[in-house]
């Protein structure tokens, strides 16, 4: 039996790509609108003067339109062709949201100390609610790859 015309198959890793892409991009945004602008807790880098800390945002900044701007590309276009794999799509948007949340946690806070979720003491509760926040969304997202792929029969 020939195989379907490729703009007739589904492409759940793509899906997934997209949505991740999306995903990382909308966190990022959220981190930077609300803990850098509207609550002012810290800078994406912290260690130098404040022009620095403004600058190091607006580079956070450029990359999650960059992120978010590849990310509604991919998806339009899977959309367009008829090759969305919505559950994949879910799956990858909380992926996404889950992976920055976390990587920030514990590589920009932690490892690099590039800033922290806000300086006060005891640091311990906030650390423990970012990061838990995190763990959420990732299981969110596991969840979810695991039903779309059950769903799609464990294509991708």
């Amino acid at each position: 039996m020939a195989e379907p015309p490729a703009s007739n198959l589904a492409l759940p890793r793509r899906s997934l790509l997209a949505a991740l892409l999306i995903g990382i991009g909308l966190m990022a945004a959220v981190d930077e609108i609300l803990f850098h602008q509207i609550l002012a807790w810290h800078h994406f880098f912290d260690r130098s003067t404040s022009a620095v800390g403004l600058l190091s945002d607006g580079l956070l900044h450029a990359a999650e339109v960059i992120l978010l701007v590849a990310g509604f590309f991919l998806y339009a276009d899977l959309q367009r062709s008829g090759q969305l794999v919505r559950g994949h799509a879910w799956a990858g948007l909380f992926l996404g949201m889950g992976g920055f949340q976390l990587f920030d946690g514990l590589v920009n806070h932690k490892v690099l100390r590039l800033h922290q979720v806000r300086y006060v003491d005891p640091l311990l509760l906030y650390d423990l609610a970012w990061n838990g926040a995190a763990l959420l969304l990732l299981a969110i997202g596991l969840v979810l790859l695991r039903r779309a792929r059950l769903t799609s029969g464990a294509r991708g």
